[in-house]
C-alpha cells in the first residue's frame, strides 16, 4: 500500500484511547515479514527492526494509534446519551456532528437551540456536559438495546483529497505518524530500530511512558502532527506552522525542553537533504515525547510533526508534500543518530 494510501487507510479505523484495538491490528497486518512485534499489557505495539548494523545509541521512533473521541457517560430517560470527551476536544467542533459507535449505530451531537438560549448564554460556548448524543430512540430501555455506558463514539466523515495537494480528514493525529513508521519499515535501515505504536497519547501521554520504560532507549524520535494556524486572520508567529513548508521540528512545548543537540541535528540534516523544515513559533501543545524523555533514567528525544490545521476535530487537514519530506527527514535521522555515542 502506497504511504498516502496508507494513511487515508488508518485514519478511517476508530480507535479512541483505550480502545485502539482495531488499529493495533491493522498495523501489524501492513508490518513487513522481517519485522519482530509484542504487545504489551497496556496495549502498545512493540516492533523490532533489524537494520544494516547495530547503533552505538538504542533508537526508539514512536507514533502514537488513538484518537480523540467521546465515551458514554450515561443513558438517560428519554434515550439521548450522555457523555464526555476522550482527549481535547473543544466544543464548538462538536454541536452538531455525525458520530458512529463500533456497532454501526450512529448519532447526532445535540444541545439547546440557538432561539432558545437567553442572555450570555448566546455569545458563549457550550459545555461538553450541556450537550447529548441522539441515537433516534424514545427511551433508555430503547437506547440500552444498542448502546452502553462506556462505549465509545466517533467523528464521521470522508477522508478526501482536496486543492492543491491537502489531504482531510479524522485522525490523521496521529495515523500519519504510525503510517510514516511502516513506510520506514519497507525500507533497508542503515540501523536497527524500535518502533512504538503507542496507545492513550490523547489523554495523558501514558502507552509511551510504559514503552519507553520497556525499551530503555538512548534516543527518541517521536512522529507526530502538530497544530498549524496558517488560515486567514492569522498573522506572524501566531501561526505557530505552515502546511508546505516540510516537518516541524520543535524546540520546547508544554511537556517537553527538546534536546538542543537533535533539535540543531533535525535541521542540519534537512538542509544536507534538501528537505524543507520549520519549527513552531509557539510554545504549545505536546506528545509523547513529555512521558518518553523523563522514562528510563531519561532520554534525548526530538519530535519531528506534520504541520495539521483543525486538529482534534472531524477535519484534519494535511499537505501531501509535508507527507513525504517528513518521510525523507525521519529516514535520514535514523542514519545520523544511530551514529551518536549513548
Amino acid at each position: 500500500m502506497e504511504l498516502k494510501e496508507t494513511v487515508k487507510y488508518l485514519a478511517g479505523l476508530n480507535g479512541t484511547s483505550g480502545d485502539e484495538k482495531d488499529v493495533t491490528e491493522a498495523i501489524i497486518a501492513l508490518l513487513p515479514k522481517d519485522a519482530e512485534y509484542k504487545i504489551d499489557p497496556l496495549g502498545n505495539l512493540i516492533v523490532e527492526k533489524k537494520g544494516k548494523t547495530r547503533p552505538k545509541s538504542k533508537l526508539m521512533i514512536d507514533a502514537h494509534t488513538d484518537e480523540v473521541g467521546f465515551i458514554v457517560t450515561n443513558i438517560n430517560s428519554d434515550g439521548t446519551l450522555s457523555f464526555d470527551a476522550v482527549g481535547g476536544i473543544l466544543p464548538y467542533v462538536v454541536f452538531g456532528r455525525q458520530v458512529k459507535f463500533k456497532n454501526g449505530v450512529y448519532g447526532a451531537i445535540a444541545g439547546v437551540p440557538l432561539h432558545l438560549l437567553e442572555g450570555e448564554g448566546k455569545d458563549s460556548q457550550p459545555k461538553i456536559f450541556d450537550l447529548c448524543i441522539d441515537i433516534g430512540a424514545k427511551s433508555r430501555e430503547e437506547a440500552e438495546k444498542s448502546v452502553q455506558q462506556g462505549d465509545c463514539a466517533y467523528f464521521t466523515g470522508e477522508q478526501f483529497d482536496f486543492g492543491d495537494g491537502f489531504m482531510a480528514g479524522k485522525a490523521l493525529d496521529d495515523r500519519a505518524g504510525c503510517a510514516i513508521m511502516l513506510e520506514l519499515m519497507k525500507k533497508e535501515l542503515p540501523y536497527d530500530c524500535t518502533f512504538s505504536f503507542s496507545v492513550q497519547e490523547e489523554i495523558g501521554t501514558r502507552g509511551a511512558a510504559a514503552s519507553a520504560f520497556s525499551i530503555n532507549p538512548d534516543i527518541a524520535v517521536v512522529l507526530e502532527t502538530t497544530t498549524a494556524c496558517d488560515i486567514s486572520g492569522v498573522k506572524g508567529e501566531k501561526r505557530v506552522c505552515e502546511l508546505g513548508k516540510g516537518p516541524v521540528v520543535s524546540y520546547m512545548d508544554k511537556g517537553t525542553v527538546y534536546n538542543r543537540q537533535l533539535y540543531k541535528l533535525a535541521f542540519e540534516t534537512a538542509k544536507e537533504i534538501g528537505v524543507q523544515c520549520q519549527t513552531k513559533t509557539a510554545v504549545a501543545g505536546g506528545n509523547n515525547s513529555g512521558a518518553i524523555h523523563k522514562a528510563a533514567g531519561g532520554v534525548r528525544t526530538t519530535a519531528v510533526s506534520l504541520p495539521c490545521r483543525y486538529l482534534h476535530s472531524p477535519c484534519c487537514v494535511i499537505k501531501e508534500s509535508d507527507l513525504y519530506e517528513t518521510v525523507k527527514l525521519a529516514e535520514a535521522l535514523i542514519e545520523r543518530l544511530g551514529s551518536l555515542e549513548s
